[in-house]
């Protein structure tokens, strides 16, 4: 659960967000995603730091840079974290809609 909090945590900051959602679209490099976002290439680097440290995004080398990916398995681990919840939330759901039908 630690894990799945601290992916939680770095998607909560809105311009982390951004970057993910950029890199989600497809995979960049900073400097790709820097033009996309009103931030320095410095604040870039600090945010996919986070998101790397969370398991959301990997980077792969090419040449002088970093290709950034979403990281598949982090996403599967929040994924199913989150799964457990829907479920929950579908049974009331169900439960209530069941119970309004009754009341009627």
């Amino acid at each position: 659960m630690a894990n799945e909090m601290s992916q939680i945590a770095a998607l909560a900051d809105p311009t982390r967000l951004a970057v993910f959602e950029l890199v989600a679209e497809q995979p960049r490099s900073v400097a790709e995603i820097t033009r996309s976002l009103p931030v320095t290439q410095s604040a870039v680097s600090q945010h996919l730091k986070v998101l790397r440290e969370a398991q959301l995004v990997r980077s792969e080398p090419r040449g002088a840079s970093n290709i950034y990916h979403v990281d598949p398995a982090g996403l599967v681990r929040m994924r199913a974290w989150l799964d457990r919840f829907w479920g929950s939330a579908l049974q009331e759901f169900q439960k209530q809609v069941e119970q309004e039908w009754r009341d009627k």
